[in-house]
């Protein structure tokens, strides 16, 4: 069974997650610092149908130190629950097809709960699945899709594209978004890869901040970086993972009500470390 929204959205088919994100202080003496959950559970309806249920916590960190003309005390914790609804059925005996409806909140949570702390996403995606198939030389896994995100602003669906191939027992590529990468499999317990990868978040600020008489009302963080990666297999289906390298862009920002930039906090590169623990299908 393909768990094909964790693969759309983390390129993983995890069931659990447990993880931990940090970028320190390094020519900026601003910290961030994300704590991760998630869990998914897939219903079997019938042969090849499944209904997937999941949530996802997000607990961020900002540990703002530099001198700004105005308070940044409601900028300290970020807060952006997800719950994960999809239904995805064999479509033929190449192809699966797959849609998923995510509502999130993302916001502060100083206060009572807002319209402007609610986004909605979703996607429907395509999925040929032939890692299992032992008559190919090299197995492989390719998705299509169309995602809407509320958080990035733009009011219609993007493209998304995922391909995975393994090109001998050792060696295997993924190449999409958020993530690509690179991968040796030392041995059945032990992998090490390079890889290219994504991440931020966009989040609702309760009350808002007066800046240079401006309300910002958002704060966003984007992030690109890559690095080196180490798995190691506890089980078939226990991972422990470590994550290690540097961004090469990293914007945080706040934003007025129509995501318009009005102040930059940071915007200096500096080292990554995420690790974690995680049970997969």
């Amino acid at each position: 069974m393909c768990l094909f929204f964790q693969i759309c959205t983390a390129q993983l088919t995890d069931l659990a997650r447990l993880e931990y994100s940090f970028i320190p202080k390094s020519k900026s003496p601003n910290q961030y610092t994300k704590i991760k959950a998630l869990f998914n559970y897939p219903v079997k309806l019938k042969p090849h149908t499944y209904l997937v249920l999941g949530a996802e916590y997000n607990n961020i960190f900002l540990n703002i130190e530099a001198d700004y003309p105005f308070d940044t005390s409601a900028l300290s914790t970020i807060h952006v629950i997800d719950l994960n609804v999809g239904y995805t059925f064999k479509w033929n005996d190449n192809w699966r097809l797959g849609i998923k409806f995510n509502p999130r909140i993302a916001s502060t949570l100083t206060k009572s709960l807002t319209s402007d702390d609610y986004f909605i996403n979703g996607g429907i995606y395509t999925v040929n699945d032939r890692t299992k198939d032992t008559s190919l030389k090299r197995p492989y896994r390719l998705v299509l899709g169309l995602t809407y995100n509320a958080t990035t602003g733009l009011p219609f669906p993007l493209p998304f594209v995922s391909y995975y191939r393994e090109i001998n027992t050792h060696w295997s590529f993924n190449l999409g978004v958020p993530k690509s990468n690179l991968k040796y499999a030392i041995n059945t317990q032990n992998k090490v890869q390079n890889f290219v990868g994504l991440d931020g978040y966009l989040a609702h600020l309760q009350g808002g901040i007066n800046v240079n008489g401006q309300n910002a009302n958002n704060v966003s963080l984007s992030v690109i970086v890559g690095g080196l990666g180490y798995e190691y297999l506890f089980t078939k289906h226990l991972v422990g993972y470590l994550y290690t390298g540097y961004t090469f862009r990293l914007n945080n920002v706040l934003r007025n009500d129509n995501r318009d930039e009005i102040f930059k906090l940071d915007d200096v590169n500096a080292f990554y470390l995420r690790t974690g623990l995680k049970f997969k299908i």
